[in-house]
């Protein structure tokens, strides 16, 4: 009988969500049977139920949060609530094997507490760590502190297993979780490089600059786009360059903020905002970018998180400029220059060097999908996921620890 794996997720709808959407294609491939269970998204994934290339997704009505702690507050009883009455329809058409929660919020294993009791297993797909993250978005509070750390720890508690998208989140589950190393396995999130193929550069992106600079990613409190605004500034004013045009792609809570702060720094004219762009865009702009900016300040959250632009940048062979943070070296190595996290003239200093080197761009560039194509691929991370799914259903050996501890 084929097995059936109910994946939910609440930060984002499906396919958009990028990594959910990899992980659903590659279990359906595998000979799974799929049904994702999330919100319905802002301007597309609209269906409240579709199925695309075999897997079924179902989505619910969800008003995303707004403002401080207290609009999630409001969001996430409703999201849990939609989520267990989709989840139980679905039960009730047939058994459920596995039940894959992904987070943010650290909410969902209650979901999969009550479907444990018709016999599924649960998997946790760890994608952020929370409490790191609210401290980042809304200050260090130790009741908000306290409080994630109590969810995050029934989270890893209920798991029967769980997937890190790095080592340092796979030392986490093991530390704070108290988890057995056999139970958690990396499965990085990768581009899929049949998407990241370079196109032939549009020198129009450059609105007659000679370089231009790109970003692709969310847009946060956490991500860091107003540093890479502040260093673009002094590029501009301290160092007196003209010749550089700047992109911005992406959307985010904090998007329009920084479009006022663009505003205010006297950079309206060369840097662009265009929000949530095409594929096609997004290849076209990667294709003719200089240089590509990855400002993520240093912080618990970010120096321990594998940032999806980076791997992304390196894919189209883009030499890119970061803070110094531990997992962005794990993933961009000789690919990328480091510069003291959180110092924007240094930011700005480097990406100046790096445009009046050529050579340099391109070597780096070719080093970094070079990266990608060997270990950083979803290819790569596939293969671990369909691996590790098939020893927790009991089809593999290289995850037989798993095997037989997965129930309780």
């Amino acid at each position: 009988m084929t097995a059936h794996v109910m994946i939910l997720v609440e930060n984002l709808s499906v396919p958009f969500d990028r990594r959910v959407w990899q992980e659903a294609l590659a279990l359906a491939g595998a000979g799974y049977r799929v049904t994702v269970i999330c919100p319905r998204g802002i301007g597309r994934d609209r269906d409240s139920e579709v199925t695309v290339d075999g897997v079924r997704i179902l989505r619910y009505p969800l008003r995303p949060a707004t403002g401080g702690p207290a609009g999630y507050l409001r969001e996430y009883p409703v999201a849990l609530a939609w989520t267990l009455r989709l989840a139980l329809r679905v039960r009730r058409e047939g058994p459920v094997d596995v039940v894959q929660c992904c987070n943010p919020p650290d909410l969902l294993f209650f979901i999969a507490l009550v479907l444990r009791v018709g016999g599924a297993r649960f998997v946790f797909d760890h994608h952020d760590l929370v409490p790191e993250l609210v401290a980042s978005r809304f200050g260090h509070s130790a009741v908000l502190r306290a409080g994630t750390l109590i969810l995050e720890r029934m989270t890893f508690a209920a798991a029967d297993a769980v997937i890190s998208t790095n080592e340092s989140y796979r030392l986490v589950a093991i530390r704070r979780g108290k988890l057995d190393p056999s139970r958690v396995a990396v499965v990085r999130s990768a581009p899929d490089l049949s998407r990241f193929q370079r196109l032939a550069p549009d020198p129009d992106l450059r609105r007659g600059k000679r370089y231009l600079l790109a970003y692709l990613g969310v847009m946060g409190p956490q991500d860091g786009v107003d540093y890479a605004l502040r260093a673009l500034a002094h590029l501009r004013w301290g160092l007196g360059r003209e010749d550089v045009h700047a992109v911005f792609m992406g959307a985010g809570d904090a998007h329009d903020d920084l479009v006022a702060l663009r505003d205010r720094l006297g950079l309206s004219d060369i840097a662009e905002f265009p929000g949530r762009v095409s594929d096609e865009t997004v290849r076209r702009c990667l294709s003719t970018a200089d240089v590509c900016l990855a400002p993520d300040p240093r912080n618990e959250l970010n120096d321990v998180s594998t940032m999806n632009k980076i791997v992304e940048y390196m894919a189209m062979a883009r030499p890119l400029v970061s803070f110094d943070l531990t997992e962005a070296r794990v993933s961009a190595g000789p690919a990328a220059v480091y510069v003291r996290p959180n110092d924007e003239e240094a930011f700005a200093s480097a990406v100046g060097e790096l445009l009046d080197d050529p050579a340099l761009r391109e070597r780096m560039g070719r080093i970094g999908r070079e990266r990608v194509e060997n270990s950083l691929s979803w290819e790569c991370s596939r293969h671990t996921l369909v691996d590790f799914y098939a020893g927790m259903l009991g089809r593999s050996s290289r995850w037989a620890p798993l095997i037989g501890r997965t129930r309780r």
